[in-house]
């Protein structure tokens, strides 16, 4: 699970590091006003750039184990995780309920 949770890091700081530049690229891409041989030059710069550093690449993973299924989005944590520490009384204000 270390390695996931390294690569998910990996890529964020991709995302992060490239955000701008990809930014600036995509609004030139799109623009109908500017001549399509430089939106085409555009583009292709858009595809060499890294593929990690898209933010359709990223995925919610929970931040303690890295599961990557049931995580909440809000707290960043899977739902297994928010269920024992609920149980165990570190989150405030929350009780298990059983009936």
């Amino acid at each position: 699970m270390k390695s996931i949770i390294e690569k998910d890091k990996k890529i964020r700081k991709s995302v992060v590091q490239h955000e701008l530049k990809r930014r600036i690229l995509k609004s030139i891409a799109y623009n109908q006003h500017i001549s399509i041989r430089i939106r085409w030059q555009v583009m292709l710069q858009l595809s060499s750039m890294p593929r990690d550093s898209s933010k359709t690449r990223l995925k919610n993973r929970c931040i303690i184990t890295g599961r990557g299924k049931g995580v909440n989005s809000g707290l960043k944590i899977s739902r297994i995780v928010f269920r024992d520490l609920v149980c165990a009384g570190n989150i405030t204000g929350l009780t298990k309920s059983s009936w």
